[in-house]
């Protein structure tokens, strides 16, 4: 009897025990379950654009189509024609709607996250890094902004097998910067039409993003060494001008590459018809017409370049030339740029080289998208492609040495980029396609 009410008991303590055991691992595991829960219940993740937080609103996306008008976008999203008209009145200091809107622009509308939808702010982009916000949620106000711009510092390299924008395309790289080198540079120091087999290249040059995700291209080249028919050019920008933003690229001597005019003031273009002062027509019944400038045919709506520095004298329409504009460069040099379709700089305004005065149209006297290109010397037209004409101005003895030693390190690091054919030279490798270093350089609000 004792034997079994021992047994009896000892089997009561393991019941017990067992209980205990599950009630402490129900606890536990309903501890683990809401452990669990607080860490899988989490707050929704900002997403940030133009400074709001897009959570807050239902978020409609659209562009201008033909016939929208900033009242009938704000009509259909339930706003009265009362506050539509009370908001483009305090808005149109900062910005014209009933002006700026271009069709295919993209547009933004931020709405109450409820059944109406009502639009509360209105946002516009005229161009990739700007934007307009109107913002009428309880006050209305309008203001620009920009979206953060990403500059990212590259080198490349390459060796010319046909031509230097097949090397790049190899490469993956962009064709802009062919054009810089070819247009920029070295336009009056290597003719890129002949170059040969085997020349190389090695460059230092920044790519532009817009919100770290938008590739916009090459925004500029830092420097840059071609090697063509086995010698060397080195060339590297440099700030002449801080108070009117002028920048030219010189070789490690300090020697200016560029010519004060550039050779054409479109780009991608062909000469359709040169100067000529014994130019017969046929539709004129074959009479004597000189042509006293140079036709660069291009499609409508090309950008026209200044040539050189200097200032806007004329910008008008007129008769056979349509809209116009003229730039005086300096007591000796002129040019004019004929047939616009648009005009983009005002009398007395300073345009560097390079700079965009207009845009390729047919306007005046013309069979076809061109802009006439005509060039004075001391009053008189002349071809420009005949002339001798001067080197950019020189640089400053006084910044000539601050030049010297801003190149320094520059050059340094070009130098000790090397050629991947060398490379693989050394380590009896066979040669492959060069590789990019990227570098994070600024990031600018």
């Amino acid at each position: 009897m004792d034997r079994e009410r021992k047994r009896n008991v000892g089997n009561k303590y393991l019941v017990l025990l067992l209980c205990a055991i599950c009630i402490f691992g129900c606890k536990n595991d309903e501890k683990q379950v809401v452990e669990d829960l607080v860490e899988v219940i989490e707050e929704p993740e900002e997403i940030l654009e133009f400074g709001f937080n897009l959570e807050n609103y239902i978020v409609k996306r659209d562009t201008i189509r033909k016939g929208d008008s900033f009242g009938e976008i704000l009509e259909r999203n339930n706003v009265g024609y009362p506050k539509i008209f009370n908001i483009a009145e305090k808005a149109k200091d900062t910005f014209d709607i009933r002006r700026g809107l271009q069709i295919g622009k993209p547009y933004t509308l931020l709405c109450s996250k409820d059944s109406l939808e009502l639009a509360k702010c209105f946002i516009y982009q005229p161009n990739l890094e700007e934007y307009v916000v109107i913002n009428f949620h309880d006050s209305i106000h309008a203001y620009t902004s920009r979206k953060p711009i990403t500059f990212v510092e590259k080198t490349a390299t390459g060796v010319i097998n046909s031509n230097i924008s097949e090397t790049l395309e190899e490469q993956g790289l962009s064709p802009r910067l062919a054009y810089k080198m070819a247009d920029d540079i070295y336009a009056w120091t290597i003719d890129f039409r002949r170059l040969q087999k085997g020349d190389r290249f090695k460059v230092i040059y920044t790519d532009k993003y817009i919100d770290d995700t938008i590739y916009t291209g090459v925004h500029d080249v830092k420097a840059a060494y071609f090697e063509h028919n086995k010698e060397p050019f080195y060339a590297f920008r440099f700030l002449t001008d801080s108070s009117k933003g002028i920048v030219d690229y010189f070789n490690e001597e300090a020697k200016n590459l560029r010519r004060a005019f550039l050779k054409a003031p479109v780009k991608f273009s062909r000469i359709s018809s040169r100067y000529n002062l014994k130019r017969r027509i046929a539709v004129y019944g074959f009479k004597l017409r000189p042509h006293r400038g140079t036709d660069f045919a291009a499609s409508i709506g090309t950008p026209i370049m200044a040539t050189a520095n200097g200032t806007v004298t004329k910008s008008e329409r007129r008769g056979g030339n349509g809209n116009y504009v003229k730039i005086r460069h300096n007591a000796t040099y002129e040019t004019q740029y004929l047939h616009m379709s648009r005009r983009l700089v005002k009398v007395g305004q300073f345009v560097k080289q390079g700079d965009i005065i207009g845009k390729v149209g047919m306007t005046g006297n013309t069979g076809g998208p061109h802009v006439c290109y005509r060039f004075w010397k001391n009053g008189k037209e002349v071809d420009p492609f005949k002339q001798k004409l001067p080197e950019a101005k020189p640089i400053s003895d006084s910044l000539k040495i601050e030049y010297l030693k801003f190149i320094e390190p520059v050059k340094t690091q070009l130098d000790n980029i090397h050629f991947l054919e060398d490379v693989f030279e050394d380590q009896n490798q066979p040669e492959h396609t060069i590789k990019q270093n990227d570098n994070l350089i600024s990031l600018n609000n």
